[in-house]
């Protein structure tokens, strides 16, 4: 077996605590596709303070969280960042060996690559943005070669070197030599799921989450790995209810568990119409659109109240 082979595969989770249990769900499907030893690592709710500017605040509870691996990892060795709210079908191990070799340099961060046109079209999907770009959400990384302070990074915005749009999308803290785009579609197919094609789904539009939303077109993917976890006991429906009661998952997820892929076609219509209804007073994460309220607002006084909101709702 080669040193590469031999060495574990570290997975850090960008997490809030809203998506722990996600985050188990995402660890299943890793490691029931992959052979080699896999550590995960969930980061939830890391203390990184709030930059100043509320325009430069994290969109979600750990949009920062990927800036501290390095320092997690002791500045040693190779990291792979996931978001939580993602599903694996494809030993992760492939994804993990591409190399930072870059032509005759070695690069120190792989991120995706540019979308093709085709996945980069939402068709009004609800709760997505305009248009998909390539994200940060899956990342390489060589630790022993980022010398990333997330204090450092944080002073950054504040004293106005660039603001969150440059640091999340374009990773300006890094030289261009740095970064290679080698991450395919296949390992974060945003909202999209090809059978023999799709590696990894990423649930990016936080409004339509399987666990927040019934209506999810590839939300049964999510359901039946959470039913191999109740089967193989690695996870309780006592666990389930739980995040219910919290606010955490919609009230419909242990019937939509119990039925949705026993009924019959003639069903799924007035059982989706059930679900609906069960879940019609559930309002799921709370706590990202008070603040993202706080960002919207913030731009209105300084841009005027036309200014779009939508590029707040992502990353």
């Amino acid at each position: 077996m080669s040193e590469q082979a031999r060495e574990p595969i570290r997975v850090f989770v960008g997490a809030d605590r809203s998506q722990l249990l996600a985050v188990k769900v995402l660890e299943h499907s890793i490691r029931r596709h992959t052979l080699r030893k896999v550590e995960v690592h969930p980061m939830v709710d890391l203390p990184v303070r709030s930059p100043q500017d509320p325009l430069n605040w994290q969109r979600t509870g750990f949009s920062f969280s990927r800036f501290c691996i390095p320092e997690l990892a002791g500045y040693q060795g190779k990291a792979l960042y996931l978001d939580a709210d993602m599903l694996v079908f494809e030993d992760i191990a492939s994804l993990w060996d591409i190399p930072f070799d870059h032509g005759d340099s070695k690069t120190k961060v792989i991120i995706q690559a540019e979308l093709p046109e085709a996945h980069q079209q939402t068709n009004k999907k609800p709760g997505a943005p305009a248009k998909r770009v390539k994200q940060c959400a899956v990342m390489l990384l060589d630790c022993d070669r980022l010398n990333w302070d997330i204090n450092r990074i944080i002073d950054g915005f504040d004293q106005g070197e660039y603001d969150y749009e440059k640091l999340l999308y374009d990773l300006c803290i890094l030289n261009e030599q740095d970064i290679k785009y080698a991450v395919p579609f296949c390992w974060n197919s945003m909202e999209h799921y090809a059978p023999s094609e799709t590696a990894l789904i990423h649930y990016t539009d936080m409004a339509t989450q399987p666990w927040v939303y019934a209506q999810n077109q590839h939300g049964h993917l999510w359901l039946a790995e959470v039913r191999l976890m109740l089967k193989d006991g690695s996870l309780t429906r006592s666990q389930l209810r739980e995040e219910i009661a919290l606010g955490h998952f919609r009230p419909s997820l242990m019937v939509d568990l119990q039925w949705g892929h026993r009924l019959p076609s003639f069903l799924q219509g007035p059982f989706q119409t059930l679900m609906r209804l069960q879940d019609r007073s559930f309002k799921p994460h709370k706590e990202v659109y008070r603040q993202k309220k706080i960002r919207v607002n913030a731009v209105k006084e300084r841009q005027g109240a036309g200014l779009s909101a939508s590029r707040f709702e992502h990353g």
